[in-house]
């Protein structure tokens, strides 16, 4: 049975088949797929052997189980032979995805004496003399260090450091691609607090900034907090901040579709780890006065037993009516509701009890707090952190830009004001008269985006004098 979930390139599979050369048996191979809810990329012939065809074809499914479902179809079918089967992207990641490479030749004796020695020793020299230098003679102007303990990735949970490798590995692919920043993943094999810090401190005269990913909360807030105090450096807990700066882009031009304003908004935010708390600093940031938090015991709010200290300060400035009870019963009324917790937590009848033209921001991936065609009816705006809906809140749209400005003025910090521009600079990259409810954010492929971003992030460093350059 075909399933009910979209199919995508992320779960394409290349099958390799070996046909009989009958006239219509590539006809009932293309139609079994579709028959199973595949969908079929491109087909293609490898060679002929006597009376067989090889081809190669590729089909996007939903998931490993389908793609098991696909490939038994078709082995079914009489006079075909499913010779290998290849993951697509397993196979983007054979050997890792991210290479160095040299920037000058080393083809001559004069270029091997400059580069290396003897005529490295008088940079070193240089930079010994005058320690600024490093940002313009080395690496150090243009390199992030990618920095995780594998205790909180993606949706996959605390899956230690060399697992976390892939996705470490694909945030520099995006720094470079999107930025032109160069960036390279450090997975520690620590969950310490204090030694996480050390190795940081230890390796930050490499770089030019240190992004932090996939560090569970509430060790993230102590690790960042340390390192901005200790570090002259930017700093950046990607997970909290950005996710936090793409929502508030997503928001501002939300509110505009809908017409209301931050104060006068009722919110829910389902999830108050590192990204739900940093999404709802921003949005008080913004004006927002009536936000409710809740975890898994139920909505936050002051005195309430069984919280941490970070919990503690959460309540302490959020949920001003001291509202109790469970999510799907404050959820009565809300004009927001932003998801970071787990996947289909609330259902359509949730949300039909939200108030009129309501926002729903359902941010877990892969699969989100509601899936939008169970949302649709009864929301004006709907979001996801999924590439295959529209409205897709994607830290991508943040942490290129950001870095690329801090970078370009040697910012030591990456402050409040840095992030609300950076907010408002994404937002405003679509024209009002283009917003609608399915486009309040830029597509990640915007090449806006960047420019405006890291544009609006140097002007917030140098206005709030953190920018070492001018």
């Amino acid at each position: 049975m075909p399933s009910n979930k979209s199919t995508s390139a992320s779960n394409a599979i290349t099958v390799r088949l070996k046909l009989n050369h009958t006239p219509g048996l590539l006809a009932k191979v293309t139609a079994v797929i579709g028959e199973t809810g595949g969908n079929i990329g491109a087909i293609d012939i490898i060679r002929v052997e006597g009376k067989h065809i090889i081809r190669d074809i590729t089909v996007d499914t939903t998931d490993e189980t389908h793609a098991e479902e696909i490939c038994k179809a078709i082995e079914a079918v009489e006079g075909v032979i499913v010779q290998n089967v290849s993951d697509r992207t397993f196979l983007l990641h054979l050997g890792g995805k991210i290479e160095v490479t040299s920037k000058s030749p080393l083809k001559t004796r004069d270029e091997l004496s400059m580069a290396y020695t003897p005529g490295v020793a008088r940079v070193c020299k240089a930079i010994h003399k005058k320690p600024e230098d490093a940002h313009r003679l080395t690496i150090k102007k243009n390199t992030v260090a990618i920095v995780s303990d594998g205790t909180a990735v993606l949706g996959l949970g605390d899956i230690g450091p060399e697992a976390a490798m892939p996705v470490m590995e694909g945030k520099a692919m995006l720094f470079k691609e999107f930025a032109g920043v160069d960036a390279f993943p450090l997975c520690l094999d620590t969950t310490d607090t204090e030694e996480i810090i050390k190795v940081v401190k230890a390796v930050a005269p490499t770089f030019g900034g240190v992004n932090l990913e996939d560090i569970s909360a509430p060790r993230c807030f102590e690790i960042e907090k340390r390192l901005n105090e200790e570090l002259d450096i930017p700093v950046f807990h990607d997970d909290q901040h950005g996710t936090a700066v793409v929502m508030t882009a997503a928001l501002i031009n939300a509110l505009k579709v809908v017409n209301k304003k931050p104060e006068d908004i009722k919110v829910v935010v389902a999830g108050v780890g590192a990204a739900g708390t940093a999404c709802t600093n921003m949005m008080l940031a913004l004006g927002v006065k009536n936000i409710i938090g809740f975890d898994r015991t139920g909505a936050l709010y002051e005195g309430r037993e069984n919280m941490n200290s970070a919990k503690q300060e959460y309540a302490s400035c959020t949920n001003p009516e001291k509202l109790a009870g469970k999510l799907q019963e404050v959820m009565v009324g809300a004009d927001l509701f932003v998801g970071l917790s787990g996947p289909e937590i609330i259902s359509a009848e949730d949300v039909s009890k939200m108030t009129d033209k309501a926002i729903v921001f359902a941010m877990s991936n892969p699969t989100p707090e509601i899936m939008p065609e169970d949302a649709y009816p009864h929301v004006a705006v709907m979001a996801t952190g999924r590439s295959d809906y529209p409205n897709q809140i994607n830290n991508v749209l943040c942490f290129p830009g950001i870095f690329r400005g801090a970078l370009d003025c040697q910012a030591t910090d990456i402050n409040e004001e840095m992030k609300v521009a950076a907010a408002y600079a994404i937002a405003e990259t679509i024209p009002e008269d283009s917003l609608c409810a399915d486009y309040i954010i830029p597509s990640v492929f915007d090449k806006k985006v960047v420019n405006k971003v890291a544009s609006a992030v140097k002007k917030a460093a140098q206005k709030t004098g953190i920018a070492k350059k001018k």
